[in-house]
């Protein structure tokens, strides 16, 4: 087990060393490249060339990119041009927001995902089946960006259930701890109900799918055969083998899942990473680009690592060598 683990170890940063290679070549091939950000058009070109000097934009392609790595080895991703203020300022002071709509929508999206697959699996051809089904097709084919302006539009703005935008109240001046509480949990829902509607979606049918496939095999007629009670076969074996193929296709839709946190914290103006990636690109502030590229390729890599290892917890049989 220790030596897979060093082993996916290395692996995981030289794919990142890879990436971050990949992701600055790309930054700097836009149009214009920093200087577009950095210098105003109008200086004069012997200001322009001092400045690109000041900045170690005049040095080779590779110079620049191991002097920029450096710095992110030590932790310094440089600073915004945007604000002028450390990347890692920013990251930081954003990066809570969206810790918090991500584990709660994962963890919304996973426990739903489970409970309707296996309903519709143990019901397979029922109109719980059919219901679940035609739910899921709904996920699955409805546009994440129209789900969301539609939920605005029908529970924050028509009948005012909900907050439409935002993490909190402006002012919460003289809420009690758990009016703060209830605040957040209010803003929480519907970002949450349009970041899990896709995954809910596919990893149900998924699940479905490796139910109805699993009580097909021979074990789970023995254990039938053995005596063993209904609900024995059903979670000690055809659920927890059913949830291998689930953890691997959560593992692979991590990265959708985190371009799904942008689409909605710039729709429900969540201040999250994900809201301040999408004023970076409409800003071309390319040192938090950077950062958070690295972040969302660091984010997957470790997913994935976590997937592999889940997969001796749920099947003791998987040993790792």
């Amino acid at each position: 087990m220790r030596r897979y683990l060093i082993r996916r170890l290395i692996q995981a940063v030289a794919m990142l060393f890879v990436m971050s290679i990949v992701f600055f070549l790309l930054i700097h091939a836009i149009p214009g490249g920093p200087d577009r950000v950095l210098f105003n058009p109008k200086l004069p070109p012997s200001v322009r060339l001092q400045l690109r000097h000041q900045f170690g934009l005049d040095q080779p392609l590779y110079v620049q990119y191991w002097n920029w790595l450096t710095q992110v080895l030590h932790g310094n991703f440089g600073y915004s041009f945007v604000d002028n203020q450390p990347v890692m300022s920013d990251v930081g002071a954003r990066v809570g927001a969206t810790v918090e709509l991500f584990v709660v929508g994962m963890l919304f999206a996973l426990v739903i995902a489970v409970l309707l697959g296996v309903l519709s699996a143990v019901r397979q051809y029922s109109i719980t089946d059919y219901i679940v089904t035609l739910v899921a097709y709904f996920g699955i084919s409805m546009p994440v960006f129209f789900f969301g302006l539609v939920l605005q539009e029908i529970f924050a703005v028509k009948l005012g259930w909900f907050p439409d935008i935002g993490r909190a109240s402006l002012d919460q001046s003289g809420f009690t701890p758990l009016q703060v509480f209830e605040d957040y949990a209010l803003h929480l829902v519907l970002p949450v109900a349009m970041f899990s509607l896709l995954f809910i979606a596919v990893w149900s049918r998924f699940l479905r799918s490796s139910m109805l496939d699993v009580v097909k095999q021979d074990y789970i007629r023995t254990a039938r055969a053995k005596g063993l009670s209904p609900r024995a076969v059903f979670f000690r074996h055809a659920l927890r083998n059913s949830l291998i193929p689930l953890i691997t296709q959560v593992a692979i839709d991590f990265g959708g899942i985190a371009a799904g946190a942008v689409i909605t914290e710039g729709i429900f103006a969540w201040p999250g990473l994900g809201r301040l990636f999408l004023s970076s690109l409409t800003d071309l502030d390319y040192p938090v680009i950077l950062a958070m590229l690295i972040f969302i390729t660091a984010s997957v890599i470790i997913a994935n690592l976590i997937a592999d290892l889940l997969y001796g917890v749920v099947d003791p049989r998987i040993r790792y060598s």
